[in-house]
């Protein structure tokens, strides 16, 4: 028996597709057997590429001399897959082999490497910027925080109020963006990077760039053309074909929604949504920060212009002020705070709930469903801010988070006299009220949320 077993063992040895460090390699059920390279950190990654193939079992030796398979023994270990991929990592001096059984059809993908590199779902959601009736913009996980230069003592700079465009970084991850209707259930995919590439993508990107988005970091953002109005729709987001970040939902607004999207503005890095502004001619994406009228964009600097100088005339650097909070700490908070009362955002209820309920889809469930802070503004009347046009069409406004106003209250020097309004005292009127933190009193009693917006699409307030 043994001489029958020698000859078949190195028949199967020989018939080894060899595996390339760092590289992606894709396979269809002709192949099942392969030689991994020697190294002693070796990581070996696997994902399917198609519900088909979801059948399929991997098993790795960490020796060219053990062919693997199942009840192979003690050097011979099973990947175990996870919403479609695996991973192994150990030692193999030597090499090794890694064998795929019953697999009945289908594509995977093979990635081995000796940097720790795998194939895997991060907890990093992509971010939804906001939707009109057929546009969206949307952006990545962070790939790259914000430096934060804190002033200390004697020298109190702060950045302008006309912040500049910041440098690109040198090295940005590769990030495929993937929409598709809810109906077409992309969660029900492997959630591996090749299966979702290979699925068909809804819109047309007209833009694709790094983005700043102050504290959160660098985010690519995407503007997403193309969609169809009132419709749920599904996105991920892909980094280095190897790494999923998603899902995350959001629903385009109806077809009678007229407010164009406001994005890219270097002063104002997290405003990215519908803004109750004159209409754009057709094939004009949005405005930005060479299209947004100077009666719009001058008061905010000279506002913002006007805070700084005041803020650094006291010492208030962590060396002196606190060991909590910095001059540069209440800037950013004043700057995302002005910039959420100085343009105002547009909304709309969810369909189907009578202009009550939450002003994207939500596709989620949960026992209760809070209110979003929506204010209806009927055409020709004033806008929040005195800046801008009186509104040539009916929208409602999505109030902001009443933390944003507190977040500044808490960072500034006490001589500023910043006060926000309370609960007890019509907050509600100005702010959304209860979503992100609760209050004593609550006026509307929306239930508490903990944040602005989550990834089912449901926006409560304006927390940009």
């Amino acid at each position: 028996m043994f001489f029958l077993l020698l000859p078949l063992l190195v028949l199967a040895v020989d018939a080894q597709q060899p595996l390339p460090l760092n590289s992606i390699n894709t396979f269809t059920t002709s192949t099942s057997l392969f030689g991994l390279p020697a190294s002693s950190q070796l990581t070996v990654s696997v994902a399917i590429c198609v519900s088909e193939a979801s059948s399929a079992r991997f098993f790795l030796s960490n020796s060219p001399s053990v062919v693997p398979a199942p009840g192979g023994g003690a050097d011979v270990f099973e990947i175990q897959l996870t919403d479609g991929s695996g991973q192994w990592s150990g030692s193999a001096p030597s090499g090794g082999l890694l064998s795929v059984q019953d697999l009945q059809q289908g594509s995977f993908q093979i990635f081995v490497s000796d940097n720790g590199t795998t194939y895997q779902v991060l907890d990093q959601l992509p971010l939804l910027g906001d939707t009109t009736s057929n546009q969206t913009i949307l952006f990545s996980h962070p790939f790259l925080p914000m430096p934060i230069a804190q002033p200390t003592f004697p020298n109190y700079t702060l950045p302008p109020a006309n912040l500049a465009a910041p440098d690109i970084p040198s090295s940005i991850p590769n990030f495929t963006l993937v929409i598709a209707p809810a109906s077409a259930q992309l969660s029900s995919l492997p959630q591996t990077a090749c299966a979702l590439l290979n699925a068909p993508s809804t819109g047309s990107i007209v833009g694709n760039d790094p983005w700043l988005r102050s504290s959160e970091g660098w985010r690519s953002q995407w503007l997403v053309d193309g969609l169809s109005p009132s419709t749920n729709y599904t996105a991920y987001v892909i980094q280095d074909a190897l790494k999923v970040s998603g899902p995350i939902y959001f629903a385009t607004k109806s077809g009678n929604f007229q407010c164009p999207l406001v994005y890219s503005l270097p002063y104002c890095p997290s405003t990215a949504y519908a803004v109750p502004l004159p209409p754009l001619p057709s094939r004009t994406f949005g405005y930005n920060a060479t299209s947004l009228p100077d009666s719009i964009t001058l008061p905010l600097l000279q506002y913002m212009t006007n805070f700084t100088t005041m803020l650094t005339t006291f010492a208030c650097g962590r060396d002196l002020y606190s060991p909590l909070q910095t001059c540069a700490d209440c800037q950013t908070h004043y700057r995302t705070w002005l910039c959420s009362i100085s343009f105002p955002r547009c909304s709309e209820p969810a369909p189907g709930n009578n202009g009550t309920a939450a002003s994207s889809s939500s596709l989620g469930t949960a026992a209760q469903v809070p209110l979003s802070a929506l204010q209806p503004q009927p055409s020709g009347s004033l806008s929040r801010s005195p800046n801008f046009p009186n509104a040539t069409y009916d929208y409602s406004s999505l109030l902001p988070c009443l933390e944003t106003c507190n977040a500044v209250d808490r960072a500034c020097p006490y001589f500023l006299g910043i006060k926000c309004p309370t609960t007890k005292f019509n907050a509600a009127e100005s702010y959304g009220v209860g979503f992100i933190d609760s209050g004593n009193d609550d006026e509307i009693g929306n239930g508490i949320t903990g944040l602005a917006q989550d990834r089912w699409g449901n926006v409560w307030c304006n927390g940009n």
